[in-house]
């Protein structure tokens, strides 16, 4: 039923899917970039389509009332940032926990413009050992979908070299708010 309505999400808007799937039962997905309301649906009509279940995390607040349970069927993962025990590793146990997770983090954090992207993808990624899909929602050519799968080294700068090369050339919704594909890291990296 989700790989029909993605299907038909995708078709109705004239968009084009490409890409495929990582060989892996887990996995990040990148979700890039971001920056409007519109990317969440775009998002799980590109994860449908490529049949794969994917989870996202959500503020708490997100999961009470009478919408929590759909909220749970878009595959939203409750968090709690007021927790006093770190966010990468709550995810990093949830990866351990489970036979199979696909994580989708978008890495700008908000859909307004900022200098760096938030490095909690990156360190889940490396902290669970799993590889990384770049998913990604192209608006100037309507074509959405997963471009390469990249294993990270723990070498931050040579990593989002090769996840920059990727995404630079492709447009959010509002390019106004799209920031450069860096991580603050990268400038305390040594080179």
């Amino acid at each position: 039923m989700r790989w029909l309505i993605g299907r038909l999400w995708l078709r109705i808007f004239g968009w084009t899917l490409v890409g495929t799937l990582p060989d892996a039962p887990k996995w990040v997905f990148i979700a890039a970039p971001h920056t409007s309301n519109w990317d969440l649906p775009f998002m799980l009509a590109t994860a449908w389509s490529l049949r794969v279940r994917v989870s996202w995390l959500g503020k708490h607040t997100l999961f009470e009332g009478p919408f929590a349970p759909f909220m749970r069927w878009l595959g939203g993962l409750p968090v709690d940032r007021r927790a006093p025990h770190g966010l990468v590793a709550q995810v990093v146990g949830e990866f351990a926990r489970r036979e199979r997770l696909v994580l989708a983090i978008p890495p700008e954090g908000t859909r307004s413009y900022r200098d760096f992207w938030k490095s909690g993808f990156y360190h889940i990624a490396v902290g669970a050992d799993v590889p990384v899909g770049t998913g990604f929602l192209d608006f100037a050519q309507k074509r959405c979908g997963l471009g390469p799968t990249l294993r990270l080294t723990g070498d931050v700068r040579a990593d989002m070299d090769r996840v920059r090369a990727f995404y630079e050339p492709l447009r959010g919704k509002v390019p106004a708010d799209q920031g450069p594909v860096r991580l603050r890291e990268e400038g305390e990296a040594s080179p």
